[in-house]
């Protein structure tokens, strides 16, 4: 038992009831109940992990790791806080190598690990194309590769919005299916399969969404698609691009500073 992990999720259940979010699991039954385990989810909002980690105690209290860039643990707050929780940090613009070990030896000794394929916030508020890394590790482990679903959090804090109470909002989690492979299977094939199965649940909780905006002004939250006025997936990859570019650049001066 880590004794900080523990503290936060008391914490994290006190702010549920003081800001009245509404958090409803479903599928936990998915999620292993013991040994090594990948759980994969789509990326709305900066608390994803905390409701998708919540979920997943609801089978048998097991913690879920979750890697995160190395930003996050760079923050004085948030820093000190994922460290202890035993988080995973990985430096998306340098040298993976110590993070991949980490989540390797993590998957071995039977712990669930977190991921987000696609790696950064979608400002579409829809599953981008992603990467295959999670599909990797799981692999690579010969662990179940669990994916899930996660909306409503980005009401509460995302990408290029300042964080807000949002009392009452609903939060929705749901696990699938472990997704099949073999020691043989094509880790880009899985891949497809892993995000198919979280495009498909991403759609079913955005259309049983019991809260719509309040108008006009608070439509940003909803996919275009679904007559809301947040960015086309289209819009999302290029800024996501755009983003990449942007801490490679920033990376770079870096280096030619030091």
């Amino acid at each position: 038992m880590n004794p900080v992990y523990t503290l936060v999720i008391g914490a994290v259940l006190l702010v549920f009831r003081i800001f009245s979010w509404k958090v409803r699991i479903v599928g936990h039954e998915h999620v292993p109940a013991k040994g090594g385990g990948v759980v994969a989810a789509n990326h709305i909002g900066y608390l994803d992990f905390v409701f998708v980690g919540y979920g997943a105690r609801k089978q048998g209290k097991r913690r879920l790791r979750f890697v995160a860039k190395r930003e996050v643990f760079d923050h004085k707050i948030s820093g000190p806080l994922m460290r202890a929780m035993g988080h995973i940090s990985v430096d998306r613009a340098g040298n993976t190598r110590v993070a991949l070990r980490e989540i390797a030896t993590a998957l071995e000794q039977g712990e669930l690990v977190g991921m987000f394929p696609e790696g950064t916030v979608s400002r579409s508020f829809m599953p981008l194309a992603g990467r295959p890394g999670a599909v990797k590790m799981a692999m690579d482990a010969g662990v179940p590769l669990v994916p899930a679903a996660v909306w409503g959090t980005q009401r509460i804090f995302t990408k290029g919005r300042k964080p807000t109470p949002a009392r009452g909002t609903v939060v929705d989690v749901r696990f699938g299916p472990p997704i099949d492979y073999t020691a043989e299977s094509d880790p880009l094939e899985v891949h497809e399969r892993l995000m198919t199965a979280i495009r498909t649940m991403v759609d079913e909780l955005q259309r049983d969404y019991p809260q719509a905006p309040s108008g006009p002004d608070d439509a940003w939250w909803l996919p275009a698609h679904l007559g809301g006025s947040a960015p086309t997936v289209e819009e999302a990859e290029a800024a996501a691009k755009a983003d990449a570019i942007r801490r490679r650049e920033a990376r770079r001066e870096q280096q030619r500073g030091s």
